[in-house]
């Protein structure tokens, strides 16, 4: 059986149709909630959000969450989602997990201070790009919705991984991945902001959207890399949609 913990009720309630055991409610850096956890579990996912918060909900949510899951659960499996973000590379480089991971930003560097802290307690640290699937998606939305810009002049690159490729991949590394180990979890196919809006015209039968300034106040800093997914694939894992074009198809965004 599994337990599942969030910070609200209100996220709680969206849960509420899935039989878990548990539903723990409240903040994952309250010394006092996790005190009432008795349990010694076999496996523990530190899957958290910041709920678009800066530094301070990166501070409680990341890194204390990191330390308390290592004080508390010491002998589980532990795997600690973070995010490819972490990679400050600007110039389009093709990067590993043996690039170094230098973000500009506060907020990236108090992940990178959550990966050490999670690393440090024997976790499995699992680099997620940005996540899409049903019912999730910003930039495709945006697009849907009329709301998108190509922000200079496009040559950006994007990674994204389906979220059904996400969840595969964490089951597949409760298996077969090595503790004290990263992975960067993301697809084959790293694609540029100009590329994806012209499939997305030629899919949804829109036109392209407009090209505007670059967005430079982003809270993870503003990258440009192409993130390798060749360590996780030699473990065995494979995505389902090998690039974007495969999941949104899959996911029936017909034009509407």
């Amino acid at each position: 059986m599994v337990d599942v913990w969030v910070h609200s009720q209100a996220s709680a309630d969206l849960l509420a149709e899935h039989r878990f055991r548990r539903m723990i409610v409240g903040n994952v850096a309250a010394a006092g909630i996790w005190n009432d956890v008795r349990e010694i579990y076999d496996l523990v996912i530190h899957n958290a959000s910041s709920g678009r918060g800066g530094e301070m909900a990166y501070r409680e949510v990341f890194l204390e969450g990191a330390r308390m899951m290592a004080l508390h659960q010491p002998r589980a499996l532990k795997l600690f989602i973070s995010s490819t973000s972490v990679y400050g590379q600007t110039q389009g480089e093709m990067v590993t997990e043996e690039s170094p991971a230098e973000p500009a930003s506060a907020t990236g560097r108090i992940l990178r201070e959550a990966e050490n802290a999670a690393l440090a307690a024997g976790a499995i640290i699992v680099r997620s790009s940005g996540i899409y699937g049903p019912k999730r998606g910003v930039l495709f939305e945006k697009f849907r919705k009329g709301e998108a810009i190509i922000e200079g002049n496009g040559s950006r690159w994007i990674n994204q991984i389906h979220q059904r490729d996400l969840v595969a991949a964490l089951l597949h590394l409760i298996k077969r991945g090595e503790v004290g180990q990263i992975y960067n979890a993301t697809d084959d196919t790293p694609v540029t902001y100009r590329d994806y809006y012209a499939w997305c015209s030629d899919f949804l039968q829109k036109p392209m959207p407009p090209f505007g300034p670059v967005n430079l106040k982003r809270k993870r800093g503003l990258t440009n890399k192409r993130v390798s997914n060749a360590k996780l694939r030699a473990t065995g894992w494979s995505p389902q949609y090998p690039s974007f074009r495969e999941g949104l198809a899959a996911d029936d965004h017909s034009p509407k």
